[in-house]
C-alpha cells in the first residue's frame, strides 16, 4: 500500500493525469510484490518473517524516495484528486445520498469488485484452481494445476489491489503523500480478511466496520469531545483487536496458508 500510495503520488504529480497515477501505483506495488513471490514461492522462505522485512523496507523506501525528491518543506507538493460522482436521484436522498451516492469513482468501484471477486473465486475455474493452491497445493499439483504460477498471479494480484488502496490515500482522500500515510490500515486488511472468515461479503462487511469506527473517531474529534484525541486514534485498531480475539478461533483460514509447497521430485 505504501509503494502504491507513493508511486500512484509521482505517477499523477509528474504527468498531472490521476488516471496514469492510479496504473503506476498499482504497477509498482505489483512489481513489490514480486520479491515476495519470488522469496516465499521460489526460494521457499518463511511467509511471516519475509513480510515484516518487506514492510520495513517499504516504509523507508517510500520516506527517502520522497525526500530525495521532494526534500521537506512546510507546504508539501499536492496534486488534484479525484472528484466526487454523484449518482442522479439516488444521491438526492436524505442523508443515504450523501453517504454512498455522492463518492469518487473508486468507492462505487469497491462496492461492484464484492461480487465480482466472489463470482471468480467460487465460480470460475481459475477461483477453484487458486482455492486449491491454498488448500491443498499437493493434491491441485497431482490434477495438473501449476501451484507455483497460480501462487505468484495471486501475489501479483494482492500486491495490485493494495497498490490501488494506496492509491486511494493519496489520490482520493488526501491528494499529498506523507510518511506512513497508510497508518496500519493493511494490518486492519489483513484482520478485516480474517474477520470476514475469507469471503468477499464478509470481508466487505468488516472493512465497513473498520471504517465507520475510523470515521467516528474524527466525528468525535470535530465535536470537540473532552476524551484525549490519542484515545480516539486508537478506536479503529481497539476494534479490530476485540474482532481477531472473537471470531479468530471460529474462522478457519486456508489449510496450506504461508506453507511454502515443495513438489516431490
Amino acid at each position: 500500500m505504501l509503494v502504491g500510495a507513493l508511486a500512484g503520488f509521482l505517477g499523477t504529480f509528474y504527468t498531472h493525469h490521476v488516471g496514469l497515477g492510479f496504473l503506476i501505483g498499482m504497477a509498482a506495488s505489483g512489481v513489490f510484490s514480486l520479491i515476495m513471490g519470488f522469496i516465499t514461492i521460489t526460494l521457499k522462505r518463511d511467509q511471516v518473517i519475509t513480510g515484516i522485512i518487506l514492510n520495513i523496507l517499504a516504509l523507508g523506501l517510500t520516506s527517502f524516495v520522497y525526500r530525495a525528491l521532494f526534500g521537506t518543506s512546510r507546504t508539501p507538493p499536492s496534486i488534484k484528486p479525484l472528484t466526487p460522482l454523484k449518482v442522479p436521484i439516488l444521491g438526492d436522498i436524505p442523508y443515504i445520498g450523501t453517504i454512498l451516492f455522492h463518492q469518487n469513482l473508486l468507492v462505487y468501484l469497491a462496492f461492484l469488485l464484492v461480487p465480482v471477486s466472489a463470482w471468480i473465486l467460487f465460480k470460475t475455474q481459475f477461483g477453484l484452481n487458486l482455492r486449491a493452491v491454498g488448500e491443498h497445493p499437493r493434491a491441485a499439483d497431482t490434477l495438473g494445476v501449476p501451484v507455483e504460477r497460480m501462487r505468484y498471479i495471486a501475489v501479483i494480484l494482492g500486491g495490485i489491489f493494495s497498490g490501488l488502496g494506496g492509491c486511494f490515500l493519496t489520490l482520493a482522500q488526501l491528494n499529498r503523500f506523507t510518511d506512513n500515510i497508510t497508518a496500519g490500515r493493511g494490518f486492519i486488511a489483513i484482520a478485516a480478511v480474517i474477520f470476514g472468515k475469507w469471503n468477499p461479503y464478509g470481508v466487505a462487511l468488516a472493512t465497513l466496520l473498520f471504517g465507520i469506527a475510523d470515521g467516528l473517531q474524527l466525528r468525535l474529534q470535530a465535536l470537540g469531545t473532552k476524551l484525549p484525541y490519542q484515545f480516539l486514534l486508537m478506536l479503529p485498531y481497539i476494534l479490530t483487536i476485540v474482532a481477531l480475539v472473537g471470531i479468530v478461533g471460529k474462522s478457519k483460514p486456508p489449510a496450506a496458508l504461508a506453507v511454502p509447497y515443495q513438489k516431490d521430485n
